[in-house]
Parts: structure tokens; sequence; C-alpha cells
């Protein structure tokens, strides 16, 4: 039996992330691409989305449409504002990936999700959320273990440790009763002395045209576990993105993350 489309729009349409979605999006029959925004300074601004369609980007969304289901972010704190004035507005689902984003404006997304459904990830590739749960089970069987997270990017990434490592390390945290501020060793040189029990030490790779990799490394006394995710194409990002707005699109207000999305896809596929 046919069903309708997902009325999807973006925001951050211009962008390495938005133009992956566009391409996702034009040989995917469970959405129907309903409005795009660029920022006013995008090279883009005013260029039709695709050739042979009325749809063109926009600058804000005082011309958005009417029965747009969901809201796909990927822009800066200053557009994601923006598209969750929108989506209160409307009581629209939002999937947010922008990063960097100040306290107050985590807050305002923290409150919104009493009233929308909202979902945010780090990262929206299948294979991360995987490994992140794997690590919160292994971090809390063997707690006592050494945790060790190393992350490599590309030789443009400003920010570091990334934000998918943080969040590993805020999971295997979590799983051991305690939080990344209290156990994140973040640095050592000189001589810092012997490891502290129970601390997440993070280390840092940049170079080259390095997707994404993330290992943890959970040493014991005689053996150790490594956790490993490797990207190799940008496109994983977009599509885990799509499929959490796909999953997000049916769902009541409440906040979510990539570990319900899977979570749902490991309960369809359980044998009964």
């Amino acid at each position: 039996m046919a069903t309708t489309p997902i009325r999807i729009a973006l925001n951050g349409a211009s962008g390495r992330m938005g133009q992956a979605l566009i391409g996702l999006l034009r040989s995917d029959a469970r959405f129907e691409l309903a409005y795009a925004v660029v920022s006013p300074q995008s090279a883009q601004a005013d260029a039709p989305v695709w050739p042979g369609r009325p749809l063109r980007f926009a600058h804000d969304w005082s011309a958005a449409p009417a029965g747009i289901e969901v809201v796909v972010d990927f822009s800066s704190s200053a557009g994601l504002a923006t598209a969750l004035d929108f989506c209160l507005a409307r009581s629209t689902a939002l999937v947010a990936g922008s990063t960097g984003l100040d306290p107050a404006l985590v807050a305002r997304l923290d409150a919104a999700a009493s009233r929308i459904p909202l979902l945010r990830a780090a990262n929206f590739s299948l294979g991360v959320a995987v490994l992140t749960r794997l690590l919160r089970e292994a971090a809390a069987a063997l707690h006592d273990w050494d945790l060790e997270i190393v992350e490599a990017h590309h030789g443009r990434k400003q920010d570091a440790p990334s934000g998918t490592a943080l969040a590993l390390g805020a999971a295997a945290a979590q799983a051991r009763g305690t939080t990344l501020a209290a156990a994140a060793v973040y640095a050592r040189e000189g001589r810092p002395g012997a490891r502290r029990d129970g601390s997440i030490g993070f280390a840092v790779v940049r170079g080259g045209d390095i997707v994404g990799e993330h290992q943890a490394m959970l040493i014991g006394t005689g053996e150790r576990i490594e956790l490993a995710h490797r990207a190799t194409d940008r496109a994983i990002f977009a599509r885990g993105a799509l499929e959490a707005a796909s999953w997000l699109a049916t769902r009541p207000a409440g906040a979510y993350g990539m570990d319900d999305v899977l979570a749902t896809r490991m309960r369809l596929h359980l044998p009964e």
C-alpha cells in the first residue's frame, strides 16, 4: 500500500551536510522536500534547489508552507535557534545536528522537548550508534578496566576531541556511575604521573582527508578489548539523519537520540 511522503524541510541546505541530504532526497520516496533554508550570506541563496522544480532556497522561515512534518538542521547556533522557533510555532518535529551550541540554546532545546519531538546527535552514523551502545555495556561490565578513546579526523577540523569522541566518553562515564567532567583526561605530557584510576583518556589525530575514526580501548591486565568505527564516506551521516527524520516524524513530544532509532530497528528485526 502506498504511503504519503513525509514533508521535510532542511536548515543549512547549502552546507556540506545540506547538499548531501538534498542528493539523497532526490531518490528517497519516503520524503518530499518542502522547504530549504540557507544563510543570506550563502553563495547559493535564491538558487533553485534542483532544476525543473519550483522549490528555491529561502533565507528564513517566513514563507514556509503548511504541512511540514519534520525539520532537519545542520546550520549554526543562530540558524538552529530560528529553526527551533519555527518548529515550536508549528508543532513540528526537529532533528538537530548543529554542534558547538551555547548553554542557553541547549537549555532551550531541552525545554522544547516537552512540546515537540526533538532528536539531537553529535553523529548520525548508525554504526556509531551501535559503537556507543557496545561501549556503554562494556564500560559497565569492565568497570575497573582502563579506558582510552582515540579519534582521527582530517586536518581542517577545528575542534578536539571530536563531538563524537566526547559523546562516547560521556556514555561510558554514565555507565560507570560518574560524569565525563569528573573522569576525562585530555592531555598528557612531561611527567603527568601514574594513570588515575577510573579516568577516561583522550588522544587526537589530525591529518589528510580522514573522514572520521573512533576507537575505544578497554585495557585490563593481560587482555584488551578494542571497539572501533571508521567512516569512509560522509554520506553515512546524511543517511543516518534521514533515518532519524523518518523515525521522528511519527513520535510524540520528547527528547530522543540515535540510540532510540537503533532500538526500534533492533525490535523490528528480532525474531518473534
